[in-house]
């Protein structure tokens, strides 16, 4: 084990697997008989959403000549494209070549595209990055609180321009509540315990002390029937289960959650030196209705406003990373070494090619053709 925290990889080398779900889009990003242009770690996508039937995602270019399919045309359940009307099935299958004889009739040479795994859960369109049969087993998030209707939810979409290891560090360490001091007073993190396995983390904190924004007090106001002394809502638990992360919070004497953000960092280039960043904040409404409707938009400025501060010095460090070459960063934190572990061990090498990645399955593909 390195000082890092990480074995002998260098952490911001090491690429994000791909056997997971990942979001790649809001549900709301994509309109019925639309097409949605996407990125995972790399690789171009496109989403289709067909006015009848499921959503679907396509490596997007066309074979012919290489054309973006998100250019193209979406009709019914067959994405045509924009160059030369090609049509492909949501398959990735190439069904007609429209000005060929006997109808468009295919040669059996033709090329497909790559198809993706594709389902809609938690506001979200996820893709399965990996070999596709293992999609299946594969969870999907499992958020109870999103269907609860004692919660509401607040989305959360953005690119950040740090390796996506970054994130996922700021957010399990609570030591750094003095970047937000502005915003969160005087209250100090202390470690309560901690424990780890080979793919998790998870991490218990209490917050004592001072006066904080009002924001944060009215993000723990929900609840019904708990007294006023029982307001004291500092266990905090974070949790990463790779690749998902996890942020808890409960009010003294309760067992329901009071806030809950489940997050995940999606890389986008293939240096995976960007990543778009997707939260669900899941938020206990009170016992006074209405409450939590009038207070939603001081809680929106006072969380974009915390992740305005934490977007600052993640990118910070990217640009550390990127000056230095190599990871400088001295980590002593016994949570974070652990965290840096998981996420090097369950990761794959950028410089290598993982089992189910697009590079291989088209190498296959080719070899078979």
């Amino acid at each position: 084990m390195h000082a890092n925290g990480t074995t002998s990889r260098d952490l911001r080398q090491v690429g994000i697997h791909p056997n997971f779900w990942y979001p790649v889009a809001r549900t709301t990003d994509l309109k019925s008989g639309k097409l949605f242009a996407t990125q995972f770690a790399g690789e171009p996508i496109v989403i289709a959403r067909p006015a009848e039937g499921a959503v679907f995602a396509l490596e997007d270019r066309c074979a012919h000549r290489q054309m973006p399919l998100h250019l193209g045309v979406l009709e019914g359940e067959r994405l045509k494209c924009g160059y030369h009307a090609w049509c492909y099935s949501a398959g990735g299958r190439l069904d007609r070549i429209p000005y060929l004889a006997d109808g468009g009739k295919v040669p059996p040479e033709a090329r497909q595209v790559r198809s993706y795994p594709c389902r809609e859960q938690c506001g979200l369109i996820f893709i399965f990055g990996g070999a596709a049969a293992m999609a299946e087993k594969a969870a999907l998030p499992d958020l109870p609180e999103l269907r609860s209707s004692e919660f509401r939810t607040m989305y959360f979409s953005r690119e950040v321009g740090c390796h996506y290891t970054f994130m996922h560090e700021n957010l399990m360490d609570m030591n750094h509540q003095f970047l937000h001091r502005r915003l969160m007073g005087s209250i100090q993190p202390k470690l309560l315990s901690y424990r780890a396995g080979d793919d998790w983390v998870e991490a218990e904190y209490k917050f004592e002390g001072g006066k904080q924004h009002a924001g944060a007090d009215l993000l723990v106001m929900g609840g019904k029937g708990e007294r006023q002394t029982d307001r004291d809502y500092e266990l905090m638990t974070i949790r990463t289960d790779y690749p998902y992360q996890n942020l808890i919070v409960y009010r003294a004497h309760s067992t329901i959650p009071t806030i809950r953000l489940w997050a995940v960092y999606v890389p986008i280039g293939a240096e995976q030196r960007r990543n778009r960043s997707f939260g669900l904040l899941m938020i206990r409404r009170p016992a006074i209705p209405g409450l939590l409707t009038l207070a939603w938009p001081i809680i929106r400025y006072f969380a974009q406003s915390v992740f305005y501060q934490d977007r600052l010095a993640v990118e910070a460090e990217q640009r550390a990373y990127d000056r230095q070459g190599t990871d400088w960063n001295h980590e002593v934190s016994p949570v974070l070494l652990d965290l840096r572990r998981v996420l090097a061990e369950c990761g794959v090498s950028l410089h290598e090619t993982p089992l189910g990645s697009p590079e291989l399955i088209r190498r296959v593909a080719e070899a078979r053709r």
